[in-house]
């Protein structure tokens, strides 16, 4: 029997977690950056200290720049003095996907968008309570939505 392409996944926050087709990641790409396209296509870092969203206070919750599911509220954001927003939890949990990263003579933990599979930074265990996770993040791969409910 065939299988269910695209079967349709949702967290338990009740956001869809079907990955796009190449199609539909083509057409959202195309909205890009050619900074954007380096960081979230192919694994790039923003410069420290540079990123529009580091000093961003508002509440609202942050989405990925690509498919725009939410992954960081504001009320998880915390300075770290890394140069990088940083946050001690996800949204949920499922919407963020870890993967190992042995590049640059490091052993470190990438994160990337669980629906579309764009790189969002790196989570490492020197964060605050409750999660002791400092979730760091490039700001050219979220998009912040103001006063959006967290």
């Amino acid at each position: 029997m065939g299988e269910m392409m695209n079967a349709t996944q949702t967290s338990a926050s009740g956001h869809d977690l079907t990955r796009p087709s190449t199609e539909q990641l083509s057409l959202l790409a195309k909205g890009l950056s050619p900074e954007e396209r380096r960081v979230l296509l192919h694994q790039g870092t923003e410069p420290a200290f540079c990123g529009g969203l580091l000093k961003q206070k508002e509440v609202g919750v942050y989405h990925c720049r690509l498919c725009n599911l939410p992954l960081f509220r504001s009320n998880a954001k915390f300075e770290s003095g890394t140069g990088w927003p940083s946050f001690f939890a996800p949204y949920d949990t499922e919407h963020v996907a870890s993967i190992v990263d042995d590049s640059h003579g490091m052993v470190r933990t990438e994160i990337r968008c669980a629906r579309c599979d764009s790189h969002l930074g790196h989570v490492f265990p020197d964060g605050p309570r409750p999660t002791g996770q400092r979730y760091c993040l490039n700001s050219v791969s979220l998009a912040f939505v103001a006063g959006e409910s967290t």
